[in-house]
């Protein structure tokens, strides 16, 4: 008996996902910014520079001191507020518009790898290190963009450093790319967009080494998971 096929994804339904897992994020901001809880965020971020020294892959100052005077920030700033979630977005929109059977999985993937974030930013809430003394803030020197505080602060979690959300989403639009496009320089590109990330969030200090990693793992993890699931069969 053949499997029935998968219904074509409803719009309303995938909204109300997305909406979903933005309101468990802000659910978990909510519990834990609080002046208490960016205290600890700050002395776990310098838990994880610690670990990094020992680890010998503390980078991101030597790297900041070579880039600063070379890139431009403003540039790279507007790459890390907008850019990676537009390439998410758009990429998974593409595939909706044409009922690509590759939406679902990547769907479930950022979704998921959102959702299991949670988890860490709740119990280990992280700062960016761009508040610890010794990294350069390039969205205040070069944007003048403070997204610690007034009302940017109230659309994400400013203590949600690890794992990197942005690394994990790289991981999976670099995919989303490639299940779009056949054209070798476009999954060429697919295949630089993950690394071009992590150079961008260490650079602009908004993660550490560390982060990039895990949340790197957690990208993966997330797309292995979301197609190892089982497809729904109707009636």
């Amino acid at each position: 008996m053949s499997r029935p096929r998968d219904a074509p994804p409803s719009v309303v339904r995938e909204v109300a996902i997305a909406l979903g897992t933005y309101a468990a994020a802000l659910g978990v901001r909510r519990l834990v910014w609080s002046p208490a809880g960016r205290a600890r965020a700050r002395r776990n971020t310098e838990r994880l520079i610690r670990l990094e020294r020992r680890l010998g892959i503390a980078v991101e100052p030597a790297l900041q001191r070579a880039a600063i005077p070379r890139v431009p920030l403003r540039a790279l700033n507007a790459v890390y507020v907008g850019a990676n979630i537009a390439c998410t977005v758009g990429a998974l929109a593409v595939l909706l518009r044409r009922r690509d059977p590759g939406y679902r999985p990547l769907r479930r993937g950022v979704a998921g790898t959102m959702l299991a974030a949670q988890v860490p930013f709740l119990v280990f809430p992280t700062a960016p290190p761009r508040t610890t003394a010794g990294f350069v803030d390039t969205m205040s020197a070069a944007s003048g963009l403070e997204l610690d505080r007034g009302g940017v602060s109230q659309l994400f979690n400013p203590i949600a450093a690890m794992p990197s959300i942005h690394m994990a989403w790289a991981v999976i639009s670099a995919e989303s790319l490639r299940a779009c496009s056949r054209r070798p320089a476009v999954r060429a590109a697919a295949a630089l967009y993950p690394p071009a990330v992590a150079m961008v969030v260490i650079v602009t200090a908004n993660h550490l080494v560390v982060d990039v990693v895990a949340g790197g793992l957690l990208g993966w993890a997330g797309l292995r998971a979301a197609r190892v699931h089982p497809p729904q069969s109707s009636g």
